[in-house]
């Protein structure tokens, strides 16, 4: 009699669990569940992208052997993350309801559906959507659909910016426009400003909403003056209701550009559309920006978001662990908060790297594994990665020179580190890809995009080359 999908996968676990550390099945297959079966595939459901990409990553193997065991024929095992759906661990997964009105500052916490964050709108005061609706986006890159105020965790390090992002998202261009946000690299400062892209287009799809990093402008500006089309150009940056332009910083020196967003900024802010940046660096501090930009950029509000502290950093870990249903230990979870201090993205790099140790290892994720996982790394990391030290790393892997890769030599020798070495540095370094274009030779945008996607379709057919370039990443990352 043939099993249905259901009683063949109950069949495949109950033979791959002794195969798989306890900590293992509990994280990653305990709460997968069975969507369909057909004569060679079944499609097994997630609790979130990264955990189906994860499991089919480090267990597709296993899994499909046991299950040509299983139904004694060979059988595909695909896993999917159902689109609308959010991962939970012992709930079905339900939209996210609107955010309830802000309270008092309290301590460090993670934002759940019913709480906002402190310091925001007063009581009484219509509640801010947190829904995603990214396809509304008019022009630019869409928004990430995981960057919305729920999932963003609000400590002392950044309760301001917090709080006047959810006053922006609920009263556009009434309270603070333009809002001005800037710090180091990873502290959620585009997580923050696509919150406000997610917010506004949930409570009203109609909503014009850019989101572009000042590359993106400053591209669309030359290829409009070489093309013949600035009426065009003008007119489709000064007709959207919301401007979400990430790192202004790179505005400095550059003058046609700053000229052609001076008006910009102008028009949008006289017809009372919101406007929202983000930098590196207060507006007077961007060398070579031009007086009467740092004046505008000033007129509503700068706020600044700094390294997360202690509390926070558990509560961002916490909540990760949460989003992508992986059990971690609160002393696991304080233990790579107190030894990685820097940035969010350096927590999250913490985990993958703690639970891809655990996975080639076998062993549970426990204190001792963390030390022993990653110790050395985060409490004796001194050097700032920079794309210098990304780009000597990679030429040493390859066994090339640094001075090869900045070349225009197009050997195959050279080329795949080139490429991989420009994947890592957007990864890492979350740079312009105008500026990973000069670090190499002074490449385009467009070659510096082909060689990412290179390398992303390389990863997903070549596993050798695919366990190389990650080696790589948790290198750097750590």
């Amino acid at each position: 009699m043939e099993l249905t999908a259901t009683e063949a996968w109950a069949r495949v676990l109950e033979r791959a669990r002794p195969h798989l550390s306890e900590q293992t099945f509990r994280s990653w297959l305990e709460h997968t569940e069975p969507l369909a079966l057909s004569r060679d595939r079944l499609t097994v459901s997630a609790s979130s992208d990264f955990a189906a990409e994860w499991i089919e990553d480090k267990y597709g193997d296993l899994l499909s052997d046991v299950a040509a065991r299983v139904f004694g024929r060979p059988i595909a095992i695909a896993f999917e993350h159902p689109s609308g759906q959010e991962g939970t661990r012992n709930s079905a997964p339900v939209p996210p309801p609107a955010v309830t009105e802000p309270v008092r500052p309290e301590p460090p916490r993670v934002e759940t559906q019913n709480a906002a964050a402190p310091g925001g709108p007063v009581p009484g005061a219509p509640a801010i959507a947190t829904g995603t609706v990214s396809g509304n986006v008019a022009f630019g890159s869409q928004l990430n659909e995981r960057y919305t105020f729920d999932r963003f965790v609000v400590g002392a390090n950044n309760q301001l910016s917090a709080a006047a992002c959810r006053a922006v998202a609920e009263a556009p261009a009434r309270m603070y426009n333009p809002l001005f946000i800037y710090g180091g690299v990873g502290l959620g400062k585009t997580h923050l400003m696509h919150a406000i892209g997610h917010a506004i287009l949930a409570k009203d799809a109609s909503r014009r909403v850019a989101y572009i990093s000042s590359e993106r402008f400053t591209n669309d500006l030359i290829a409009s003056i070489q093309e013949g089309r600035m009426a065009d150009f003008r007119r489709r940056y000064r007709e959207i209701d919301l401007l979400l332009i990430d790192d202004v910083h790179f505005l400095g020196e550059k003058e046609r550009t700053q000229e052609e967003f001076f008006h910009t900024f102008n028009a949008l802010h006289d017809a009372q559309r919101q406007i929202v940046m983000t930098s590196d660096r207060p507006p007077k501090e961007i060398p070579g920006l031009e007086e009467r930009l740092v004046s505008r950029f000033e007129w509503g509000l700068v706020t600044d978001i700094k390294p997360p502290d202690l509390e926070t950093r558990v509560a961002i870990l916490r909540k990760k662990a949460e989003d992508d249903d992986i059990a971690l230990d609160d002393e696991v979870l304080t233990f790579i908060a107190r030894n990685c201090r820097s940035n969010v993205r350096e927590l999250e790099g913490a985990i993958i790297k703690l639970l891809a140790y655990s996975s080639l290892t076998r062993r549970e994720v426990t204190t001792e594994l963390a030390k022993e996982a990653l110790g050395g790394v985060l409490e004796g990391r001194t050097v700032e990665l920079t794309p210098d030290l990304i780009r000597e790393r990679v030429a040493r892997e390859f066994g090339v020179s640094v001075d090869g890769l900045i070349s225009k030599k197009r050997t195959k020798e050279l080329t795949v580190p080139r490429q991989v070495a420009m994947y890592l540095m957007r990864e890492l370094l979350d740079i312009p890809l105008i500026e990973i274009g000069k670090a190499f030779g002074g490449r385009d945008h467009s070659t510096v995009i082909h060689s990412i996607n290179k390398v992303e379709e390389d990863i997903r057919v070549d596993d050798a080359f695919g366990a190389r370039v990650q080696a790589l990443r948790v290198e750097l990352a750590g």
